[in-house]
């Protein structure tokens, strides 16, 4: 899972992606699983307490440390053979492709028969690692996409609600004034870190009384091959 260091600004986001993961992904996952745009790793061995076999797949020029099994860029084919595979999953990644619609086929083709995606993507969300990202998908728009590369069964669900979108907004926002040299730094942070947690501690609270699914920080997809 992400790990969710709550002094953090931004610590609300990997809390609701790993509650997607745990409840959408998890329950499902089995078999032989692709992780497309692994970076790190951080699902490989929740994903392989109830799975097979997990392989990572990144490409040479990622921000983090290569970690993958696999190297090659996902805006290419992809090197494993048809029906090889029963599960692909891939977190925060489509937003980073200039063809989704590629992947998505190419995903499509390595799945075996019954074989099953997961995939995560922000919406409401800043631009990140420029200059390539390349879009945002409504839910409609990222269905479409999925039905149009030949998945069934496609769930798509929000990861948060307006308030948390909001929150992680201001966060993001105000985290850039913690810059300059270490002693400038400390003043702003001590500042800000108790009103990040707070923000983010209530900001799923009012979710719940104030629900509004049609503003969120991002969605949480699933489908199957038929």
């Amino acid at each position: 899972m992400y790990p969710e260091h709550r002094l953090t600004h931004n610590w609300l986001i990997k809390r609701l992606l790993n509650k997607k993961v745990s409840e959408c992904l998890l329950p499902h996952v089995f078999g032989t699983v692709l992780d497309l745009g692994c970076g790190v790793r951080p699902f490989q061995y929740d994903i392989l307490a109830h799975a097979d076999t997990y392989f990572g797949v990144d490409w040479h020029n990622t921000i983090h440390a290569l970690m993958a099994d696999v190297v090659a860029d996902l805006s290419r084919p992809l090197p494993f053979r048809d029906t090889s595979v029963d599960y692909v999953v891939s977190f925060e990644v489509i937003e980073h492709l200039p063809e989704p619609d590629l992947i998505l086929r190419e995903a499509l083709r390595v799945l075996r028969p019954g074989g099953r995606i997961a995939i995560s993507m922000p919406f409401q969300w800043w631009v990140h690692e420029a200059p390539r990202d390349f879009q945002r998908f409504t839910r409609h728009g990222l269905e479409y996409q999925l039905a149009k590369a030949g998945f069934t069964g496609i769930n798509i669900e929000p990861t948060s609600g307006f308030w948390s979108m909001w929150i992680l907004k201001f966060n993001y926002q105000t985290n850039r004034l913690v810059r300059g040299a270490p002693w400038q730094r400390l003043p702003a942070r001590l500042l800000l870190t108790p009103i990040w947690w707070l923000n983010q501690t209530i900001a799923p609270v009012i979710d719940r009384i104030w629900p509004e699914d049609r503003e969120t920080a991002g969605y949480f997809a699933t489908a199957r091959k038929p």
